[in-house]
């Protein structure tokens, strides 16, 4: 009658299989979990790559992908040398950095205050409330921006003039063209960023708050105290997320608020691919420019992780 072989025996065997198989035997049920992901990434994240060497070429589709002339950093030299490369730098910038500044701590702080709802039926609904925005398109948003801030039909407007005051042009004045940007993006997203900020603060261990209020600290010092510091992490890696997206801002958003009364603020990188690309057919310079964008991106969460890093903080990677 055949021995049993002990379990330690068969650990002793495993151990020795080729690291071939040991990959297969342990994990092989993970891979079938996998394959659904790497197929959606080789499809539409890696394949589509080859298509940046349209920059490169005088793409024409006559002519095919393969076949089309190379013509190196022609549309590099021809994309930075244009008169309105500048422009749209600084709008583009400073676009980006205005939701930085102002948008990017929206959400931590409306995070912070509903965190602090005690009554749980409230809380939900306000969050419930707060989503809502998010699941509307960019043309619904850009049709109640209008119907509140038009000249002549805007509800803003008709108060004002009601209360003695004289219409303003808010989307008509390239001055206020940029904050109209951010009202519109702080109200449609403030509620959908609190999302990952209120999932951190649930993963703080309750006793550091019991023994917040045994040794006599207020609300502001436990929010100051405990659940800033707890939740930097998230803030961190989300700020270097954002600084990578730096030169996109909007391109639906920007499109659809543009005029010609505030096209020196509204022209950005975004707007520009898409004149060349769709609208002219100028594919090489569309593409030249996705990749300048995605280059800055880059460079800027590369530097601002090491930064991070510096500053004794756990980065992105």
């Amino acid at each position: 009658m055949e021995q049993a072989v002990p379990a330690a025996a068969k650990r002793s065997l495993k151990q020795k299989w080729p690291l071939r198989r040991k990959l297969y035997y342990n994990h092989r049920f993970a891979y079938l979990l996998v394959i659904p992901g790497f197929i959606y990434f080789l499809m539409f994240k890696l394949a589509p790559m080859w298509g940046l060497l349209i920059a490169f070429k005088e793409y024409s589709p006559f002519a095919g992908f393969w076949h089309s002339e190379w013509v190196g950093f022609k549309y590099f030299a021809e994309f930075f040398s244009n008169v309105f490369f500048y422009l749209m730098l600084r709008n583009t910038v400073v676009i980006s950095l205005m939701n930085l500044l102002f948008f990017f701590p929206a959400p931590i702080l409306l995070a912070l205050l509903i965190n602090e709802i005690r009554i749980e039926k409230f809380k939900r609904l306000n969050q419930t409330i707060i989503y809502m925005p998010h699941f509307l398109s960019w043309v619904v948003i850009a049709g109640i921006t209008f119907f509140m801030l038009s000249s002549d039909v805007g509800l803003v407007n008709k108060v004002i003039v009601s209360m003695g005051g004289q219409p303003v042009a808010f989307l008509s004045n390239p001055k206020l063209f940029w904050w109209v940007l951010l009202l519109q993006n702080t109200w449609k997203e403030i509620g959908w960023g609190t999302i990952l900020f209120l999932a951190a603060i649930t993963q703080i261990d309750p006793a550091q708050y019991e023994a917040a209020t045994i040794d006599g600290a207020s609300r502001l010092q436990k929010i100051m105290r405990i659940t800033i510091p707890s939740i930097l992490p998230t803030i961190i890696v989300l700020f270097i997320l954002r600084l990578g997206h730096i030169m996109d801002v909007g391109f639906e958003q920007v499109l659809l608020m543009g005029n010609p009364y505030v096209r020196d603020v509204a022209e950005v990188f975004d707007t520009y691919s898409y004149n060349q690309g769709i609208n002219q057919g100028n594919f090489s310079i569309a593409i030249t420019v996705g990749i300048f964008k995605s280059a800055v991106g880059l460079v800027m969460v590369v530097l601002s992780d090491r930064i991070v890093k510096k500053l004794g903080h756990s980065g992105l990677y």
